[in-house]
C-alpha cells in the first residue's frame, strides 16, 4: 500500500460502470487522506454528494481516508471516517484483501476462479462441494431465480459470452449460435443440495455469471470487515454498487443524488443514505445499436439478446447483494412487475424509470420518498 497523502480539495471521479465487462486491472490501488466535509464522486448515473444535511450531535473527532483499488474489473472506492491512519490503513487493508479474495471465487473472467472451474466441470454426475461464499451467493440466486420465474438467471453465462461477441464485431448471433448457447441456459439446469452443500450442473457447456449478484456481496462482505476493524462510519462505492454504515461524524447521513438516465438531468433525485445500500441498473453508458435498434449490455435470459426497453432501475435496500441483484431482475421486467418484486423485498425501495421515444414514465415505491432529501 503506498503512503498516504493530505490534500483538502474536493475530488470528483468518473468512472465507466462496467459490471458485466470488466477489464482485469484488480490490485491497482489509489489511496487518498482527506479531512474534507465535501467532495463529489460519479458513477454510471449515480452521483454520490458528500454534503451536509442535518447535523446531529457531536462526537469524538474522526478523520476522513479513501482509497481506491480495481477489483471485479471496476474501481472500489472506500470511504470511512476513522481516529487515525494506522486505524484506517488497517481497515482499508483487510477490506481490500476480502474483495480481492471473493473476486478469485467468484469472477466469470477468470479462468482459474472456482466459478469458472465449476462451469469448466459441466455436466458433473455427482454434486460439487464449493467454498461458503459461492454456496451464499448461488443460494440467494436461485431463491431470485424462483421468484422472477428466471428473469434473474445465473446460467446465462453462454448468452452474455456470445452478446460480448456480438457487440465486439457489431453484428448480431446467428440463429445457430443462439440455439446453441440456449441448450445450456436455464436456472433449473443448476441444482442445489442443501443437506450435502453441493451444486450440480447438468447439461453440457454451462457457463454461470454472477455479473449481476456478485458485487454486492463483495461490497457486503467488505463492509463487514470494516466494522470487524472498528469502522462504523463508511461508504463503498463498487462502480454504481453503494452501501453505506453509519453516516458521517455530524451527520444524518451521506447524500447521493440518483440519476436514472445520463442524458437527462430532469429526473435527478437526491437521498439521504446511512446503513443501507443504493445500486442501479441501465444502459445509459453500454449500449450498441445494430441494424438501427438499440440493445442494452444487459441480456434477456429469455432471449439471449440485450434488452430493448430503454430502462433504468434504482433500488434501495437494506444490503447491498439485495439492491444488485433486485436491480438486474427489475431491468427485464415491465416497470409494474419490476416494482412489485422490488416491494417484495424487506426494506427495499425503488424507481423504474423507461423512455418510449422522447417519452420517458416513473414509478415508484410508496417507501421511495422516505429516502428523498426536501427539493431545493
Amino acid at each position: 500500500m503506498p503512503d498516504l497523502t493530505v490534500e483538502s480539495i474536493s475530488v470528483r471521479t468518473t468512472t465507466v460502470h462496467a459490471k458485466k465487462q470488466a477489464t482485469r486491472l484488480r490490485g491497482t490501488r489509489v489511496v487518498v487522506l482527506r479531512k474534507l466535509l465535501q467532495g463529489v464522486i460519479a458513477s454510471c448515473g449515480v452521483l454520490l454528494v458528500l454534503s451536509n444535511p442535518a447535523v446531529v450531535a457531536a462526537e469524538p473527532k474522526l478523520e476522513r481516508f479513501e482509497a481506491t483499488q480495481v477489483e471485479m474489473g471496476v474501481p472500489f472506492k472506500i470511504l470511512l471516517y476513522a481516529a487515525d491512519k494506522t486505524a484506517a490503513k488497517a481497515a482499508l487493508d483487510a477490506a481490500f484483501a476480502r474483495i480481492s479474495q471473493l473476486d478469485d471465487l467468484l469472477s466469470d473472467y477468470d479462468p482459474d476462479s472456482e466459478l469458472s472451474a465449476l462451469s469448466a466441470g459441466s455436466p458433473n454426475a455427482e454434486g460439487i462441494r464449493v467454498s461458503d461464499d459461492l454456496w451464499n451467493v448461488l443460494v440467494r440466486s436461485q431463491s431470485l431465480a424462483e421468484q422472477t420465474g428466471g428473469a434473474f438467471d445465473v446460467t446465462v453465462g453462454p448468452y452474455v459470452r456470445l452478446w460480448r461477441r456480438s457487440r465486439r464485431q457489431q453484428e448480431m448471433p446467428s440463429a445457430e449460435r443462439l440455439a446453441e448457447a440456449r441448450a445450456a441456459v436455464g436456472y433449473r439446469l443448476l441444482v442445489l443440495d442443501p443437506q450435502q452443500r453441493t451444486v450440480r450442473l447438468t447439461a453440457p457447456n454451462m457457463r454461470l455469471d454472477l455479473g449481476g449478484i456478485a458485487m454486492g456481496y463483495a461490497v457486503d462482505e467488505a463492509m463487514k470487515v470494516l466494522r470487524e476493524q472498528g469502522i462504523n462510519r463508511a461508504l463503498i462505492d463498487a462502480s454504481g454498487d453503494i452501501l453505506a454504515s453509519g453516516p458521517p461524524p455530524g451527520k444524518s447521513g451521506w447524500t447521493i443524488s440518483v440519476m436514472p438516465f445520463a442524458d437527462d438531468d430532469s429526473l435527478a433525485r437526491e437521498i439521504l443514505l446511512a446503513g443501507a445500500a443504493v445500486t442501479s441498473a441501465g444502459d445509459s453508458y453500454q449500449h450498441v445499436v445494430l441494424g438501427g435498434k438499440r440493445y442494452s449490455h444487459i441480456v434477456d435470459p429469455k432471449t439471449g439478446l440485450g434488452l430493448t426497453n430503454q430502462t433504468a432501475v434504482i433500488v434501495i435496500a437494506p444490503d447491498c447483494l439485495t439492491a444488485d441483484s433486485l436491480d438486474t431482475a427489475a431491468s427485464v421486467l415491465e416497470p409494474e412487475a419490476a416494482l412489485k418484486l422490488i416491494e417484495s423485498a424487506p426494506g427495499a425501495a425503488g424507481l423504474v424509470a423507461r423512455k418510449n421515444g422522447d417519452t420517458v414514465s416513473v414509478i415508484e415505491t410508496k417507501d421511495f420518498a422516505k429516502y428523498a432529501m426536501p427539493q431545493k
